[in-house]
């Protein structure tokens, strides 16, 4: 037996919700609501060829927010559903605010829906963040039916609801954050969304083990899923793509939390390097590439002798990929670390993944282990094979010219580099090399 979907409209505004409520979300009038059957003709969209296709309604619209919309490729997209999450106090409801202010300023109508504080709160935030614009709207309400009602009444541009874990479907078993509950308020938002080209960001919570919470579907029916991290003992807040269908998921965003909110970091390599302490042994830096952008990073090593079974400890690096170098140091490059412990890092609480580090690090690991400081000024780009030969890495010469415009005047390469201006190119072939050409 099929059952029939009814909707209750209105009597005085013409709102329609999907069920029955004792007051109207839009034009507040008590028993107003009246059961109507919606008629079903269905009419099929015909198929056309995928070049005759529009993508007028595809573009993005900028958030203002500049490394939001560099890790977004552009901004959020009309009838797109981006999920933000992280762990508490990282800041995504500043984020959030900060994004939908800017582009309330620019003249979109946007609507966010707080089921976690009030609305008091939210306006207390805005004002320190000076994002007090006409046409940002803000409820407070964790009623799944309301938000939708909301959306009818409101015809906002974007849509921002704070958080998804905490909204409820009265209709649905189990209680706010369920499996149930977070599943089918996902799809009814992702529905609505797409029937509306509305933009919609969700906010999301995360474990203690750092995975998203709620059911895996939740990351399949959205179309983007931000990380949003962090070290709360630090300012540095890094934001990344896990899943984007409108751009790719290798760029990374970067803001500070100040007093004022989250500040944008467009010169990450000034940031990471400011502490540095030049001419200390165990310290190397490294030109990596984040996205499209090149970055400096110091990597640092610490190698202590030990007579228990030795330990190694990476921070912000791949732990098997310093077991690997390692071995390769301890073959190739003469420096043994079998019966020492050692600590690697990159300073600034950023995570290098990329191999473009290896010979930054294979340096930082000897200048420790031999105690001889790195020479000043000189910065290593460079994959390690297990042979010990330095291997290419890509868009070289983005990363040489990052480094030159830092001061930097001497760069250890792979072979066959050509030359740059600014910066002395010195290839070498492999890590017993570089271990001697960049030792002081």
């Amino acid at each position: 037996m099929v059952k029939t979907r009814t909707v209750h409209r209105c009597a005085e505004c013409g709102c329609e919700t999907p069920r029955w409520l004792g007051r109207c979300p839009s034009c507040e009038a008590w028993g107003s609501l009246v059961e109507e059957t919606p008629a079903h003709d269905t009419v099929l969209d015909q198929p056309i060829p995928l070049c005759d296709v529009s993508t007028h309604h595809a573009v993005a619209r900028s958030t203002g927010v500049p490394e939001l919309d560099r890790v977004l490729d552009g901004g959020l997209v009309p009838g797109s559903v981006t999920l933000l999450a992280g762990e508490p106090g990282m800041g995504k409801s500043t984020l959030l605010l900060q994004a939908l202010g800017r582009m309330a300023e620019r003249g979109s109508r946007c609507l966010l829906v707080t089921a976690e504080e009030s609305s008091a709160q939210v306006r207390l935030r805005a004002e320190r963040l000076g994002t007090l614009a006409p046409t940002l709207l803000v409820v407070s309400d964790t009623a799944l039916p309301h938000v939708v009602g909301y959306v009818e009444s409101v015809q906002p541009d974007v849509l921002a609801l704070d958080s998804i874990q905490t909204v409820v479907d009265p209709d649905l078993p189990g209680a706010p954050g369920s499996v149930t509950q977070v599943r089918d308020c996902a799809y009814r938002l992702v529905q609505q969304a797409k029937e509306r080209a509305l933009a919609t960001v969700l906010v999301g919570h995360v474990t203690k083990e750092g995975s998203l919470a709620g059911p895996r579907v939740l990351e399949h029916v959205v179309d983007t899923v931000l990380s949003f991290e962090g070290d709360r003992g630090q300012s540095l807040r890094m934001l990344h793509a896990l899943k984007h269908r409108f751009g790719g998921t290798s760029e990374l965003g970067l803001f500070e939390m100040t007093e004022r909110g989250l500040v944008d970091v467009p010169d990450a390599s000034s940031r990471f390097l400011v502490d540095r302490r030049a001419g200390s042994p165990g310290s190397a830096v490294a030109a990596v590439l984040e996205g499209t952008r090149p970055m400096l990073v110091e990597v640092q090593a610490l190698v202590v002798s030990s007579s228990i079974p030795p330990r190694r400890y990476a921070a912000g690096l791949d732990p098997a990929r310093l077991a690997m170098l390692l071995a390769v140091l301890s073959q190739h490059g003469d420096v043994s670390t079998a019966n020492s412990e050692v600590y690697a890092s990159v300073a600034g609480g950023l995570r290098v993944t990329e191999t473009g580090a290896d010979l930054a690090l294979a340096l930082a690991v000897g200048s420790a282990r031999l105690g001889s400081a790195a020479v000043a000024r000189t910065v290593a780009v460079g994959e390690l094979g297990l042979g010990g030969e330095v291997r290419t890495v890509p868009q070289l010469e983005r990363r040489l010219d990052e480094a030159a415009r830092l001061g930097f005047t001497r760069a250890l390469v792979p072979p066959g580099t050509a030359p740059r201006p600014g910066i002395e190119v010195v290839p070498v072939r492999d890590v017993s090399e570089a271990l001697t050409r960049g030792l002081g």
